[in-house]
């Protein structure tokens, strides 16, 4: 009766390359998926601490309450770091050249951003795409894709305001008078432009 000992699925887990089970600063440094990955090239702890942080919020959001939210919303923030991180990585890249091709696609191969969504990117229209799910004709009605996807500029005086409901994006089509920040939060924002 008089230990109390935490929930197994709120301990911090034991990692296998430190038998004492204390966690290391920087757990982006070692793939989170595969234990036998390489480790990753020079360059890679130029991101490190942005991606850590992106993942601890993400566990955060995941395991907060979502009393007081539609369903389709409590998943908002999946969507949205998934985004920022992708976005993020491919900017560092593409736009900024501040990694090398090396740490990219070690991103890319050990699934630390979304692959289908950057690959949607480099093509003209889907530059700006909130995510791949709102061009999948079969999650919406008639086999059309989601009001985001829809310039604002086409858009009826009701539908200015529209959010896609699974992802939380006010507008990711391409051209002018879009959203700057497609979300309208922090998750919006662009990371690369500002390190």
């Amino acid at each position: 009766h008089g230990l109390h000992h935490p929930p197994i699925s709120s301990r911090p887990p034991i990692d296998q390359h430190n038998a004492a089970g204390l966690r290391k600063t920087n757990n982006m440094s070692s793939n989170r998926w595969d234990p036998k990955a390489k480790k990753p090239p020079k360059g890679f702890s130029y991101l490190a601490p942005v991606l850590s942080a992106l993942e601890n919020e993400l566990r955060d959001k995941v395991r907060e309450s979502n009393a007081g939210k539609r369903n389709t919303e409590s998943m908002w923030p999946v969507h949205q770091i998934n985004w920022q991180r992708s976005r993020y990585v491919y900017d560092m890249y593409y736009t900024h050249s501040k990694i090398s091709k090396k740490v990219y696609d070690y991103c890319i191969k050990n699934k630390l951003v979304d692959a289908a969504l950057i690959a949607k990117w480099k093509k003209p229209g889907y530059e700006k795409l909130c995510s791949t799910y709102v061009i999948n004709t079969n999650n919406y009605k008639f086999g059309s894709t989601s009001i985001c996807r829809v310039p604002l500029k086409d858009r009826s005086p009701e539908q200015l305001t529209a959010q896609d409901p699974t992802t939380g994006c006010r507008g990711c089509a391409s051209g002018d008078g879009q959203p700057r920040n497609i979300f309208g939060n922090k998750y919006g924002q662009n990371l690369a432009a500002v390190q």
